[in-house]
Order: C-alpha cells, then structure tokens, then sequence
C-alpha cells in the first residue's frame, strides 16, 4: 500500500462510511433508521479504528505525502485514533437524542467534522491546515445548532458560528502573514525562515493564539463555549468539548513547535499566561454553576490550561504529557456528558439538584460518574490523576514551577465542586419520592459507551506502558533533528 494511501487510510474510510450511511437511510423505515443508523456509524467508526490501528501505523520518523501537504508520523497517527474513538462513542450517545437519533445527515456531519479533524493533526502545510480547520468547524456549527425545535440549541448554534467565523478569520490574517513574510507554505520551510525572533513574529503568535486559543476554549477566547455547550445536544457538547479541543491541542504543538520552534520563548511567556487565567477562570467561575451542562464547560476550559502545560514546556516529555493527558480527558469528559445525556433524557433537567437520590435510582450509573469525577479532579488510580502528574513534572522540569503552583492550587478548587456535585448523588435524596420506585432506564447503547469508557479511564490511570508509549512515539517526531 502506498504511503500516500496510508497517509489518509482513516480519512478515505470514514468517507466511504458516510456514504455508505446515505445510501441506506432511505431504505430503512422510521422505527429502525434509530437503531440502524446509530450502530452503523459506531460500528463502522470503531472498524476504521481496528484496520487504522494494524495497517496504518507510520514509521518511527515518519514521512511526508502528497505533495507535502500532509505529515504520515506518529503524532498524527495518536491523534487520529483518538478523535475516531471520540466519535464512535459519541455516535451512541446519539441514538437516543430526540430529533436526532433518525437523522442521518447528523452522522454524516460526525464523520466530516473527524475527517476535518484527522486532517488537522497531520496538517503540515498552512494551506492544508485551514482547509482542516474548516472541515472540522462548518460541520460542528450545524451540530450545535441541529435541533430546531429548541431554543437553547438553536442559539448554542449562532454563538458558536458568529465567534468561530470572527476567530477563523483571525486566524486566517496570522496565517496570511506568516505565508506572505516566509515566502512558503511547508511548516519546515517557515521553520527556516522564522530562526530567529523578530518584533513581527511576536504580532503573528498572538493572531495564531487568538485563532487557536478559541478552538482551546482558553480563556479569553472562551465566552462561546458556556452557552453551545448548554444548549447543543449533549453527545455534542462532549465531542466538541473533547475531539474538537483536542485537534486544537495538535496542531498547535506542531505548527508552534516545528515552526516557531527556534523562537520558544516568546510564545511559552504567552501561553504560560493564558495557561494561568485559564486555570483560575475555569476553576472559579465552574463553583457557582448549578446547570451541569455549564459546570463541565467551565471545567473543560480549566482542563484546557492544564493540558497547555505541556505544550508550553516544549520539551518530548511535555508533548508526550500533553498527548496523556488528552487521551485520558476524551475518555473521562467524553463519559460524565455520557451521564449528563442519560439523566436529562429521564428527569428533563440538567440541575445539579435534579442528581438528587441518584445513587439509589441507578446506582451503576452514578458509580461511573464518581468515576469520571475523580477523574476529572485529579484523583489516583484514574486516567486524571496520571495524565495531570505527567503534565505538572514535565512544567516543573522545564522551569515552569509557578505556573505548576497555580495548576495545583486550582485543582484542590475542582476537587471541590467535583465532590459538591457527588454529594448530590450520594448524601441528597428525592424531595417526597422513594428513589427506588423512579429508576432510571439505560439504552444498550448507553450502556456500552458508558462501560467502555468508565473502563477506559480505569486502564489509562493503572496501565500506565501502552499508552505513555503511544504518547512518547508520538511527541518524538517533533523533536527529530
């Protein structure tokens, strides 16, 4: 097989998948297009995944294709998996979403946004990775947006096209820029002429940054992701809080460190940063949420900055922590909207309130929500805990100790409102009901996403080889002289 073939293996399945989705969808009637729509999305999302991971593993420096446009190596090849696994699980998530589970252009648009996405982290020229960026982004503003009968989605929609469409053209400027000034496209031709810095370059990271930084949800280019994340369909929200941050992730660890490698210390002080009021803003403000849907975007935006720790020590251990923590983040976020999505279709409310007793109602189901909570907050022997470790010691080695400091302060505040909102489904009972008597019903789909990945995060934080090693191959490439 060629390398070009197995530089877009991924992509060209999911194309044919997506295809294959709109053949079938007229043949199938209503009563079953749900459960045959959802099943082959996820069943075919997680055969791509199977044939990705036994065909279309790169070599250890990996190589160039098409024309140079895209970068067969090892830090594409983690991503892509991941953002594939993202969307299989997400796609379960979907089939019980009214108005969107007997849709099928809604699969259709998940698989173009991780195509979009896939093409992202391999991305290695500029012309390539806008036309990613864009690939990814028309797609989830649709989703967003998708369920016409409710208000909240349909605004959760506009916000988030009118701010990715200002940022996309930010960022397109910073882009223009750096094409116009290097006099190339290639990320390793631009890494030639950027050697050395300049007050120019300095204006140009900060367009990059702010066209990045609203991908990231980093603060202050976070005000979209609180009111989409609210209103979107819940399987949505977690894709686009998970898959979509992480392509984010990707790209500016390559784009940043191949080509502005030489100029680290003027973006690492910018970032760091953002890191800082990203951390503190995210953490705070996440205390006085009562909505769920709105204390996990809070949380994600702090999630954020932890996971820019890594970039910012631009070191192979920082990328590699980084690459860790992303993978056990997409498996713990992707799971507690997994939950948000389950409990607000039986009660009809995303209150943290409405988590009332719920230990009593579905006690499996509130046992992988502590799961992923510890996770989130940090706590060992979960995904969280390790992935947080890895990013915090890579800082500190790279000289970073304050911004560490800050990490673990806001962390004790997540603890907080992470253990608040277990307090609820634990200590709390239903005003006037018997909990026993109101259970709550978990699809089958449901029930594999959420075992999968409680068991994911489980792995990831106990298991530690496979997937730091999967993290180091990944981060090695960037740093290959």
């Amino acid at each position: 097989m060629s390398v070009n073939l197995l530089a877009i293996l991924p992509e060209v399945l999911m194309l044919v998948l997506g295809i294959l989705i709109l053949v079938l969808d007229p043949l199938w009637k209503d009563e079953k297009r749900r459960l045959n729509l959802g099943w082959l999305t996820a069943g075919g999302l997680f055969a791509v995944l199977a044939i990705s991971v036994f065909l279309g593993r790169p070599g250890a420096e990996g190589v160039l294709a098409w024309g140079g446009m895209i970068r067969f190596d090892m830090l594409a090849y983690a991503f892509k998996l991941f953002f594939i696994f993202a969307a299989a699980i997400s796609a379960l998530f979907m089939m019980d979403v009214e108005g969107v589970s007997r849709r099928a252009e809604a699969f259709v648009l998940l698989l173009a946004s991780t195509i979009g996405m896939s093409l992202m982290a391999s991305a290695s020229d500029l012309v390539m990775l806008y036309l990613a960026i864009e690939t990814t982004s028309i797609p989830l503003y649709v989703l967003a947006g998708f369920l016409l009968d409710d208000k909240k989605s349909v605004e959760a929609g506009f916000k988030y096209l009118l701010f990715g469409a200002m940022t996309s053209a930010i960022l397109l400027y910073g882009l223009t820029l750096v094409y116009g000034f290097g006099g190339a496209t290639s990320f390793d031709e631009l890494g030639k002429q950027f050697a050395s810095p300049t007050p120019f370059s300095i204006g140009v990271l900060l367009l990059l940054v702010v066209g990045l930084g609203f991908k990231l949800s980093l603060a202050p280019f976070h005000f979209w992701a609180p009111d989409t994340y609210e209103g979107a369909p819940t399987p949505v929200a977690g894709f686009l809080s998970t898959a979509s941050k992480a392509a984010g992730f990707a790209v500016l660890a390559r784009l940043f460190l191949t080509t502005f490698g030489s100029t680290a210390e003027q973006w690492q002080m910018i970032l760091a940063i953002l890191a800082a009021v990203t951390m503190i803003l995210g953490n705070l403000v996440a205390l006085a949420q009562k909505n769920l849907k709105r204390l996990l975007a809070y949380s994600s935006i702090a999630h954020a900055g932890y996971a820019l720790l890594g970039v910012i020590a631009a070191s192979s251990l920082g990328v590699a922590s980084a690459v860790y923590y992303l993978l056990a983040y997409i498996l713990t976020n992707l799971a507690a909207f997994g939950i948000v999505a389950i409990v607000g279709r039986t009660i009809g409310s995303d209150d943290v309130r409405a988590y009332d007793g719920l230990s009593r109602r579905s006690p499996y189901l509130a046992l992988a929500m502590l799961v992923a909570f510890l996770s989130l907050s940090g706590m060992p022997p979960f995904g969280g805990f390790v992935g947080k470790f890895l990013v915090f010691f890579a800082a500190i080695q790279a000289g970073w100790t304050w911004l560490v400091v800050i990490g673990i302060v806001t962390s004790i505040v997540g603890v907080y409102y992470y253990l608040t909102v277990m307090k609820y489904v634990y200590l709390y009972r239903m005003e006037g009901e018997d909990e026993e008597s109101h259970p709550i019903a978990i699809s089958r789909p449901h029930l594999v996403a959420i075992g999968v990945l409680t068991l994911g995060i489980i792995l990831v934080g106990t298991i530690l080889i496979p997937w730091f090693g999967l993290s180091t191959d990944a981060a090695a490439i960037l740093f290959v002289k």
